[in-house]
């Protein structure tokens, strides 16, 4: 095997397939960047068994063809440290492989290409086309709110769901829920699938802030994003997911209107008492007191208290709730627009954030933590 190519090219090709590769693993072959040759094109390949990364390197210089597996973060390392120009690749008599740009010269051990898992077969069942920079969007919203709790596996991931036209994409830890929809630009069939939140976080980061579409194809256990050059295969999670259109609350009996940055200042400086307990084990709730045209955030526990006045559009009627603070700080974080709207049902019952702006197509809801006497 023996090719040259632009340093450019395959950074880019490294920066995606490598997110692919496990963190642990008692398979050194999965810690392996699989290198194949194709004519004029190169394939690179990462597989940790759950999730696939393929990137196909188009119109490089190739002499002699080949497959070889080797040490994938030595290898994207040294590329990336390299200069700015041609790379040289090469498998030697000692089935080394010879990395040569300029004065630099790097000899690597090889691994058996045979020995390299394939990435699986996916006879696509139902597909969709979306933008980028849309799919990008409805990822950021809501993969904050995936569970990271094992013992619930399918609620580690977000569910895709297209339905009547529209893909919603929901996620759902057991406290809170983010569900983000948007219509899609071609008719398609009705379906759903949960897909695994560690690999939403991974096709976000490859995805590009631009209208250029991706291909998200399901299967009966598997799901594939293309993305030009790029192929992303990934497992779909098995079980029941929740029907979360029965448990958003459509009808409110207090709402607030708020600029959103001014009530996530207030909520970060009073979160900084309610995570500063000298208990660690104990969680101390954020108060908040909806009155006419203000609200009262605040918390106290043995290291101090703080409250923070702030003056809002209020409706409906006075109420005293709690939350944890950081389930608001994250929503507060995800929505673009300047004002939002926050709408509470009773002090037990779960609350709504969504902005001014959106046409309900972003909503996120909260359970909020019952409140102690003071």
């Amino acid at each position: 095997m023996k090719f040259t190519f632009e340093k450019e090219k395959i950074v880019k090709a490294l920066n995606s397939v490598t997110k692919a590769v496990p963190v642990r693993t008692t398979l050194p072959i999965l810690e392996g960047i699989l290198i194949q040759t194709n004519d004029n094109d190169i394939k690179l390949t990462c597989y940790d068994q759950e999730l696939g990364i393929e990137y196909i390197i188009k119109d490089c210089s190739v002499s002699e063809q080949g497959a070889t597996v080797v040490n994938a973060n030595m290898f994207s390392e040294i590329i990336r440290k390299l200069p700015d120009t041609e790379i040289n690749i090469s498998i030697n008599e000692n089935n080394l492989l010879v990395i040569e740009c300029e004065g630099s010269l790097y000899k690597l051990a090889t691994m058996n290409p045979d020995d390299f898992p394939e990435l699986p077969e996916i006879n696509v069942e139902n597909s969709i086309e979306i933008e980028q920079n849309t799919l990008k969007d409805m990822i950021s919203k809501t993969i904050f709110a995936v569970s990271t709790e094992e013992n619930r596996p399918i609620f580690t991931g977000c569910l895709f769901e297209v339905k009547n036209n529209k893909l919603n994409v929901v996620a759902v830890d057991g406290f809170r829920l983010a569900w983000k929809s948007k219509f899609l630009q071609s008719n398609t069939n009705d379906f759903s699938a949960v897909i695994p939140g560690r690999t939403l976080i991974e096709i976000n980061k490859i995805l590009l802030d631009s209208f250029d579409m991706i291909k998200i194809g399901i299967a009966k256990n598997q799901a594939l994003f293309e993305i030009e050059n790029c192929k992303i295969v990934t497992r779909l999670l098995d079980g029941e997911f929740l029907n979360y259109s029965k448990v958003i609350p459509d009808k409110w009996d207090t709402r607030i209107r708020v600029n959103k940055n001014d009530i996530a200042n207030c909520f970060e400086r009073v979160s900084l008492i309610s995570s500063s307990s000298i208990e660690k084990e104990k969680k101390y709730p954020v108060r908040v007191n909806v009155e006419v045209g203000k609200i009262t955030i605040s918390c106290a526990n043995q290291t101090g208290d703080a409250k923070e006045e702030l003056y809002v559009t209020t409706e409906g009627k006075n109420l005293e709730i709690g939350f944890n603070p950081k389930y608001l700080l994250d929503v507060f974080r995800s929505i673009d627009d300047e004002e939002i709207f926050i709408d509470f049902g009773t002090s037990i019952s779960p609350c709504i954030v969504r902005s001014v702006e959106e046409d309900g197509d972003y909503k996120y809801m909260i359970l909020p933590i019952k409140l102690k006497n003071e």
